[in-house]
């Protein structure tokens, strides 16, 4: 099969530029086994399309994702669930923890916009402590967190609490709203 390159020039070189430059792009590292943080990911993403139709949204599951995949996109949402492994209560899902504690130990966030979501049980003492193991690796990896959400229990009925935090993150992160 034969391959073509054009070459763009003049002003429609610049439009192209510029159309690059104004597209937003989000990158989503998340973690589930029971699906309950990609359907609030997902109910997220069906927000952020309808509000910024322009944002490019890239969402990957965290046992598929290399340190160096923390530095794509303009801004960078990491997702998980609060975990009961190695017999603590108040952990990150065996996979976000491989990614974040082992993988991505060395990586360097670059002052990058980070949003974090957390999801929690009440039955637990450390109910979404997820969001602090988060929080943790942004501020020890030069990233900056800009805004956060927290789900406790079975987010199913909880996507209007997902749409109204989702339908503000524009404005809070001038990046998504170019």
């Amino acid at each position: 099969m034969e391959s073509k390159v054009f070459l763009h020039s003049g002003r429609n070189a610049l439009q192209w530029s510029l159309f690059l430059l104004s597209v937003a792009s989000l990158h989503i590292i998340f973690a589930t086994s029971t699906g309950h943080t990609e359907h609030v990911v997902d109910t997220l993403i069906d927000v952020l399309r309808a509000s910024v139709p322009k944002l490019t949204i890239e969402k990957r599951r965290a046992e598929s994702v290399k340190s160096e995949d923390l530095l794509k996109g303009d801004v960078l949402l990491l997702a998980c669930g609060t975990w009961n492994t190695g017999g603590t209560e108040g952990q990150l899902n065996p996979h976000m923890h491989a990614l974040l504690k082992e993988k991505a130990k060395d990586v360097d966030l670059q002052k990058k916009p980070c949003i974090l979501v957390a999801l929690g049980d009440n039955r637990y003492f450390y109910t979404a402590r997820a969001m602090e193991h988060l929080m943790q690796f942004v501020t020890q990896h030069n990233g900056m967190t800009v805004d956060s959400l927290v789900i406790v229990n079975d987010p199913y009925g909880q996507e209007e609490k997902v749409t109204k935090w989702a339908q503000k993150l524009p404005s809070k992160v001038p990046a998504l709203a170019s």
